[in-house]
């Protein structure tokens, strides 16, 4: 039965791919929808407020200038909000201001997409915080990553250095993605019984007759979003494993259909923007290729369980999981939440077995399996250029990409940035280990000890946002530490691909010849895997050596 409900989960996800892909070229191309009449007046008005004019085209440079400079803005007025809370309306549970080195990680996690929390959303954030610190940036960020991917498909397509407008991606995004999706996902969610309230917590008396606080909010809102846009986060320190967030089974698959449906839509999308269906198809495939592999292991290894829980009488792990999801889907929520970025957890990961909790670090260490709006694909993409120039140099030809040369400059952009996101992994992790202060944070020793803090910069470098647990991580040292990493794990990869396509729009389009290197055939989808593969397990496999491997193979036989 877990294996049915796997399965027909992965068929709703890939049945909504084609329409949505559709949808969202519509949408970015700028063609009649049919919603023009409901959105068209509001985001005119949007563009008047702000000063943008519609049809005025960037460069990268512009484009990116608006990316970073909007950015800032709004991460500077979450900083703000967060540490001012106390002092703010909408404060029902008196809750205090937010300290600064924790203020400015929340900050730089929402602005980024990646919702790493280091607080808990019910007892850390009052109901305006939440709103405008919280709600607000998931929109913005998923936003954001949208926007930058579609420039950069805009740029291989393109004759001129022409990446559209930023503001008009932005608001579009918004008013036509996100914002209705999420109406439509909020109204489902509060039909399943998850709150959606201005009213503060409330006392009451148990069965067994004790007294209990619970805490209520604006629940609905923020987790429709918060999966749409493969943002992460929770209203409640325990995410999505919480009744209130999470209640059913139902709402469970909602949430992961969400959290796939606009990346794998995204890469779909790619294939009709560029003319060539079977290009995207090919990157689909490669994505779609490790993450089965991914989910096999997780959930063979959950189903399987440890020798200890046999020896016990209970096959199959089932510590740190809700019974009302069982093994399977919270084996599935964990390869979806790290595959698509999103950080949303239904289960505690630290409590899956070494195997287990293998795969959402390995799936961050990629940071290509889809992956969160927008930043997903490009991360796929910078592995593509790189295969295109490895494969051209094995057969003495000038690479080319969908017509376009790949030349020195584009191939130190994108090693640029893929060697930038190990660096902000392994570099840190190896900080912390030596920093005697951040490791009396971590809570477990040896190799589980080691996965912990790895992870959490894992989590950070890939904008991820889940956590392993055990770890504290509301200290000076990791709040400052990840979220520089959040904060360069985002920018520096959207800078080289920006720069990359805005390169790639100035030039001529090379007529396709028999000695061309096809990159939609499925020869070149497995060239493509391997060398993702490979690039990851020379990078990453000393480091899951001393950690998930090692703990896997000391465990008794």
């Amino acid at each position: 039965m877990g294996f049915v409900q796997v399965a027909i989960t992965l068929i709703i996800i890939m049945l909504l791919v084609k329409p949505v892909g559709g949808y969202l070229v519509k949408v970015f191309q700028q063609e009649k929808t049919g919603l023009d009449r409901v959105f068209g007046p509001v985001e005119r008005l949007i563009y008047r407020l702000i000063g943008v004019r519609e049809n005025e085209a960037m460069g990268w440079k512009a484009y990116l200038g608006a990316v970073l400079l909007s950015n800032f803005v709004m991460m500077l007025m979450l900083y703000l909000v967060l540490r001012l809370q106390g002092h703010l309306p909408l404060n029902p549970d008196g809750v205090g201001n937010m300290g600064a080195a924790q203020a400015f990680n929340t900050a730089a996690s929402f602005i980024t997409n990646t919702n790493w929390q280091s607080y808990s959303g019910e007892n850390g954030l009052s109901y305006l915080s939440q709103l405008l610190a919280i709600t607000f940036p998931m929109f913005t960020s998923a936003a954001t990553g949208f926007a930058v991917a579609i420039a950069f498909i805009r740029g291989l397509v393109g004759r001129q250095d022409n990446l559209g407008n930023f503001y008009v991606d932005l608001v579009r995004g918004i008013t036509r993605i996100f914002l209705p999706l999420s109406f439509i996902v909020a109204l489902f969610l509060v039909f399943q019984g998850i709150p959606q309230t201005f009213q503060g917590a409330v006392d009451v008396t148990t069965l067994e007759g004790a007294k209990q606080t619970i805490t209520r909010g604006l629940v609905a809102s923020l987790e429709s979003i918060k999966h749409i846009g493969t943002n992460g986060g929770g209203w409640f320190g325990t995410n999505a494993a919480h009744p209130f967030e999470n209640p059913t089974p139902i709402t469970n698959v909602v949430h992961i259909v969400c959290m796939m449906l606009l990346p794998t839509a995204l890469v779909y999308a790619f294939g009709l923007m560029v003319k060539n269906k079977k290009q995207g198809w090919a990157v689909f495939a490669a994505m779609g290729l490790i993450f089965l592999v991914m989910l096999s292991i997780v959930f063979v290894s959950e189903y399987k369980g440890v020798t200890a829980l046999d020896a016990a009488g209970l096959h199959g792990n089932m510590e740190g999981k809700e019974v009302r999801f069982g093994a399977a889907q919270s084996a599935l929520f964990t390869a979806v939440t790290t595959a698509a970025t999103t950080g949303s957890v239904n289960n505690m990961h630290e409590s899956l077995t070494p195997m287990g909790g293998f795969v959402p670090l390995a799936e961050m260490m990629l940071n290509n399996v889809f992956g969160g709006k927008g930043v997903g694909l490009l991360n796929g993409l910078l592995y593509l250029i790189l295969s295109v120039f490895i494969c051209g140099l094995m057969v003495g030809r000038t690479p080319e990409f969908l017509g376009k040369k790949i030349e020195g400059k584009e191939v130190k952009l994108a090693a640029i940035a893929l060697l930038i996101h190990p660096f902000l992994i392994l570099a840190p992790t190896a900080l912390a280990l030596a920093t005697p202060a951040a490791v009396s944070s971590i809570s477990n020793g040896g190799m589980h000890g080691l996965t912990e803090v790895l992870y959490a910069f894992a989590s950070g470098a890939a904008n991820n946002g889940s956590a392993f647990a055990g770890l504290n991580a509301n200290t000076d040292f990791y709040n400052v530490g990840i979220g520089l990493v959040m904060l360069f794990g985002r920018y520096i990869s959207m800078i080289a691909m920006l720069a990359i396509a805005g390169s790639l729009a100035m030039k001529r389009v090379v007529p396709v010849t028999t000695g061309t290197l096809r990159t939609n055939t499925p020869l070149f989808t497995g060239i493509l895997i391997m060398i993702i593969l490979v690039i990851g397990a020379l990078t990453f496999f000393p480091s899951l050596a001393l950690g998930p491997i090692a703990e896997h193979l000391a465990m008794p036989k």
